[in-house]
């Protein structure tokens, strides 16, 4: 029979998150009052195990900056980066071998606080890019993991999932249900982006009831951890108005 040990060990972990933590919009309720934003990720890491770094995309961070944000969390806390817009966005995968490798090696600064990298497109990266990213996935450095989330709806079926399975590389999910040919990796990404039309996510609270749609995520992770699958996934601001909420809430459901 097997021990509570050997079973934990073959299921995947669940790294829940939100997207970004630098908001003062939560102070009084998930920061405590007076706490200075740079004391902010210490405070974030206290409750979570992992954030997606947003930051990132704009720029690529020193050296510096990833170290600090290494020393301010604790043994077994992960950061997903998204990779720089000059890389996704401007140069579209395009002559960009200085600044892949530029962001990788910033990154690596956090060791085994790294978790996945994020390749964020947008809508205007369609069909006709299939073959830049068929070519670009497998010159990307070794050792690092890789998501990939596209906006354009045309991209989303099995030639791309093929592409990503050919380089273990996770097609990021936004929909339930997850059906098994989306897991093209060993790992599993999911963005909870919301709609920004709906809600501000300014306010510091809830604006939108988002526990039904919890429950079902919860259903859909436990899955996914059961095939031995570890799960990163992240809310944002725009989910619910206040993913502090949402990720103590599908923690919750998945405990």
């Amino acid at each position: 029979m097997a021990t509570p040990e050997g079973e934990r060990a073959r299921i995947g972990k669940a790294h829940i998150g939100t997207m970004g933590w630098s908001y003062e919009f939560w102070v009084g309720e998930f920061y405590p009052q007076r706490l200075r934003p740079k004391e902010f990720l210490a405070e974030y890491a206290k409750h979570f195990d992992s954030v997606e770094l947003d930051n990132t995309f704009y720029r690529i961070p020193s050296v510096n900056a990833v170290r600090a944000w290494g020393e301010q969390t604790p043994e077994g806390f992960l950061f997903s980066a998204k990779f720089p817009r000059v890389v996704t966005h401007v140069k579209m995968l395009r002559d960009c071998e200085r600044e892949v490798e530029t962001f990788t090696s910033r990154m690596s600064h956090l060791e085994k606080k790294l978790g996945p990298l994020l390749l964020q497109f947008p809508s205007s990266f369609g069909t006709k890019h299939l073959p830049a990213l068929r070519e670009f996935l497998p010159t990307l450095p070794k050792g690092f993991r890789y998501a990939v989330e596209v906006r354009n709806k045309a991209l989303l079926g099995e030639e791309l999932r093929a592409v990503l399975r050919e380089n273990a590389v996770a097609q990021v999910l936004i929909r339930q249900p997850v059906l098994e040919e989306e897991v093209t990796a060993d790992f599993v990404y999911v963005r909870w982006e919301g709609d920004r039309s709906k809600v501000s996510g300014t306010l510091g609270r809830v604006e939108l009831d988002r526990t039904e749609d919890n429950g079902k995520w919860a259903v859909q992770v436990k899955k996914l951890l059961n095939r031995h699958l570890d799960v990163f996934g992240y809310f944002s601001k725009y989910y619910s108005g206040y993913p502090p909420n949402d990720t103590k809430q599908l923690l919750n459901l998945l405990h």
